[in-house]
């Protein structure tokens, strides 16, 4: 166990985060996972801590500017699994780089029944967090557990139907073909057991399934030193029809949607549109944003307090100590 960091409050209270290395089965494959859980001077340690379940986005690692958003919520007296899923970062599972909505779906399901069996957690008070692809999957994941207690979605790829056709604006109908055909390679190539991987970010004009003005820069900024930029080309296939937006009306916990509006990889839209079928269950933060912007600088301070504001109003509430 390693201590992640330490702060002073302003009633001189020490707030120490402790993380450590554990894993969970998910699919017959091992998932690893960083636990952080608050640690104070004066804690009651009779008590038990609302938990966030974390993942990343598309091609994301949990080292990927992830661990910002765990320390903040740790300081706030939340526990934190952020997970990588299988076949990506630590986790195990083959091939590598393979985005699989239903095997990724199925791990954030795990993660949640693992964070459930952890002592000195309040199963009754799981929330999950998301951003871009995975902000789709927290909503997908809610609808089906009616147990989960608040999500929290940041420029979230809720339809990707609509996700292709933003594709399709801005890089045209000849990259969408480009995509497709080598997804079908990919397939065929599963068959004798090989991958066939592409870039999951590129330049305007290149061959990956995210060339938007800007896109390169922006993840370049959170990736960690050893990221894999690749990933394998079958989801170019898939990745339209998953669509998010069909679970909205499923889902019953409050739901903190943030919305980029300049963003150009997920369709603003379509997180509206979640909004809406949520009603008031819904509390919607818009910012004048590119899709990368919330992980750097100002704008990470001010959709991480937008974060905390939510978790502490809708979690801590729930306490039944």
């Amino acid at each position: 166990m390693e201590a992640g960091l330490a702060h002073q409050s302003e009633d001189r209270v020490i707030r120490v985060v402790e993380r450590s290395d554990v894993s969970f089965r998910s699919g017959g494959v091992t998932c690893r996972a960083w636990l952080y859980m608050p640690a104070t001077v004066r804690t009651d340690n009779s008590t038990s801590a609302p938990c966030v379940v974390m993942a990343h986005g598309f091609a994301g690692t949990r080292d990927a500017r992830l661990p910002a958003y765990a320390e903040r919520f740790a300081l706030a007296d939340f526990a934190v699994l952020l997970f990588d899923y299988r076949h990506f970062g630590a986790s195990d599972g083959e091939p590598r780089q393979l985005i699989s909505v239903r095997h990724q779906l199925e791990d954030y399901a795990s993660a949640v029944a693992f964070a459930r069996s952890l002592p000195g957690i309040d199963e009754a008070r799981i929330a999950l967090w998301g951003t871009s692809f995975s902000g789709g999957h927290v909503v997908t994941t809610a609808a089906r557990d009616s147990r989960i207690a608040a999500i929290v979605a940041q420029c979230p790829m809720m339809d990707g139907r609509a996700s292709v056709l933003q594709i399709w604006r801005y890089a045209g109908l000849r990259q969408i073909l480009r995509l497709t055909a080598h997804g079908t390679f990919d397939l065929l190539m599963a068959l004798f057991g090989a991958t066939h991987c592409i870039k999951a970010v590129g330049p305007p004009g290149s061959l990956a399934v995210i060339t938007s003005n800007g896109a390169v820069d922006g993840f370049r900024a959170i990736a960690p030193k050893d990221f894999r930029w690749e990933v394998a080309a079958r989801i170019a296939v898939f990745a339209g029809f998953y669509r998010p937006v069909r679970s909205a009306q499923q889902v019953r916990c409050p739901a903190l949607i943030q919305i980029c509006e300049h963003d150009s990889v997920v369709p603003p839209e379509a997180a509206e549109a979640v909004a809406r079928m949520m009603g008031d269950r819904a509390e919607v933060c818009r910012y004048p944003l590119e899709h990368f912007d919330p992980y750097i600088g100002e704008n990470f301070e001010r959709s991480v307090t937008d974060e905390v504001d939510f978790l502490c109003r809708h979690l801590k509430r729930l306490n039944r100590d």
